[in-house]
């Protein structure tokens, strides 16, 4: 979204923790303040600070807090379908939420009571008296993912999208 209200598609080129680079119909003009929706990151904002062939490029405006958000989500990213194993997904910032009561829906319906141990960006241990399969697809309040693996009287589960970097702090609501 533009200064002047509009909102136009666009493509990452590419991305850090400081600025982004995108393909966009539209061009910013240099020091235009521009906002930007991501489904994975929430919104961002910066200025443009270069012009391009294709689009431009932006540098971000974020606190610190946010900024070292934003590089866990990117790592993650990166790592993701790197065919690593599950710990190598591990490596971004944990929280321990301020509510840790919550519920656990089964695919067949089946509300399970849980206590949150910690969450990530992309996803949450939990413990529970019952433990779904490694494999099944589990609701965690608004939040779809599946089970990646047991621990002692608990279990992980990776979520589906990453939680916005606007939601992660420790008042979030799963």
């Amino acid at each position: 979204m533009l200064e002047n209200k509009q909102e136009y598609p666009c493509q990452t080129i590419d991305m850090s923790p400081g600025g982004l680079r995108v393909a966009a119909p539209v061009k910013g003009a240099l020091g235009e303040r521009i906002v930007f929706y991501f489904e994975d990151f929430g919104r961002l904002e910066g200025t443009v600070v270069r012009v391009t062939g294709e689009g431009f490029a932006v540098e971000m405006n974020l606190l610190s807090s946010k900024r070292e958000r934003l590089a866990d989500l990117l790592t993650w990213l990166v790592n993701r379908d790197d065919g690593a194993d599950e710990f190598a997904n591990r490596r971004h910032k944990r929280i321990t939420p301020r509510r840790q009561a919550g519920e656990m829906v089964t695919a067949d319906g089946a509300r399970i009571p849980v206590k949150i141990v910690d969450v990530s960006v992309s996803g949450v241990g939990l413990q529970a008296q019952e433990l779904p399969p490694i494999g099944a697809r589990v609701d965690i309040g608004r939040r779809t993912g599946k089970v990646v693996r047991h621990f002692n009287g608990g279990l992980a589960v990776e979520f589906q999208r990453l939680i916005p970097i606007e939601e992660f702090d420790e008042d979030i609501v799963l």
